[in-house]
């Protein structure tokens, strides 16, 4: 997770890490539940790794720099790595949302978040957050 004020804004989201189940280590597969109100993630953008989402259930709102789109069962959306434009998924209705994210695993990967002060820095210290000016969450 986030570090806070982030980490409150995607709950509730239920993750199940079905690639690491499956004894994956080149591709991660997530199969995730998001609760009505929450969001998948701050808008972001990976450096190293391509992102597939493919919706099981539900409806979601795909953010992107080109505006908002619906997804709904059965529809992908595709996020190529180093492609500046940041996603996020946010569901607006009132049941939890199902879908799954497929990616590339790539511990050189780091993410930008162009909404908000955040900063993913898995090549400079994996799984660690920053503030965009480098002070450590």
């Amino acid at each position: 997770g986030y570090p806070e004020p982030y980490r409150s804004q995607v709950l509730p989201r239920e993750k199940r890490a079905l690639g690491d189940a499956a004894g994956l280590t080149k591709i991660g597969v997530n199969h995730t539940t998001l609760g009505p109100g929450a969001a998948s993630s701050m808008r972001h953008w990976h450096t190293q790794e391509d992102e597939l989402i493919y919706v099981l259930a539900g409806e979601l709102v795909l953010v992107t720099d080109a505006g908002e789109r619906p997804l709904r069962a059965g529809q992908c959306a595709g996020f190529p790595a180093g492609h500046r434009d940041g996603h996020q998924l946010v569901n607006r209705g009132t049941t939890p949302a199902v879908y799954l994210e497929i990616s590339n695993r790539d511990e050189s990967d780091g993410a930008q978040y162009p909404d908000v002060d955040l900063c993913w820095n898995a090549p400079a210290a994996p799984g660690s957050y920053s503030h965009k000016d480098g002070r450590p969450y």
